[in-house]
């Protein structure tokens, strides 16, 4: 049995700026400003006083599915432009220190495993990363551009064709929250 409307409504902090044109929303505080285009999904995200609602109309399961995704990605741009989100990862080596250097848009590892040619990892967005002794930080304001940047450090350090278990040099995710210092 189709239900005949999935509605989903998401209040707004009083730091935050919400702008709705059709699908596109534009999420400002003060950290910074977050845009996002959802004109793909067939859900309607209207702006009511101090609400945003996001409605689907006779949604089949998908699209019901879709109401809350939308929601929940647009919660994450508000804890985005108010507090940030920061990810924590650790160098891990037994032989072989590992350094980590930030040039540019990307992310260089050397000596891994005692390699000559570095590793690279993609800096994704306006994510910040800084190295700092054994750690390594990702900061920024949109949580895809930040998770997506550990992401990509970390698979750079993935070890092929050696037992997983018993090689465990790399740099791994330990830490991920809300809010991030300056």
């Amino acid at each position: 049995m189709r239900v005949i409307e999935a509605v989903r409504s998401i209040e707004i902090p009083e730091e935050v700026d919400v702008k709705v044109e059709g699908r596109v929303v534009m999420v400002k505080g003060e950290k910074g400003t977050l845009t996002r285009d959802f004109s793909h999904a067939s859900v309607s995200v209207q702006l009511e006083e101090d609400l945003i609602k996001i409605r689907a109309s006779w949604p089949r399961k998908r699209e019901a599915a879709l109401v809350g995704t939308i929601c929940s990605h647009i919660q994450n741009m508000m804890i985005g432009v108010t507090k940030g989100f920061t990810y924590k990862l650790k160098i891990v080596f037994s032989h072989f220190p590992i350094s980590v250097k930030v040039r540019e848009k990307t992310v260089t590892i050397e000596n891994f495993t005692g390699e000559r040619s570095p590793r690279i990892a993609k800096i994704m967005g306006d994510a910040k990363v800084m190295p700092k002794g054994d750690d390594v930080t990702v900061q920024g304001i949109n949580i895809e551009d930040v998770s997506q940047t550990a992401a990509n450090i970390e698979r750079a350090t993935k070890i092929k064709k050696k037992d997983p278990r018993v090689f465990l040099d790399g740099i791994y995710t330990y830490e991920r929250h809300e809010g991030m210092k300056e």
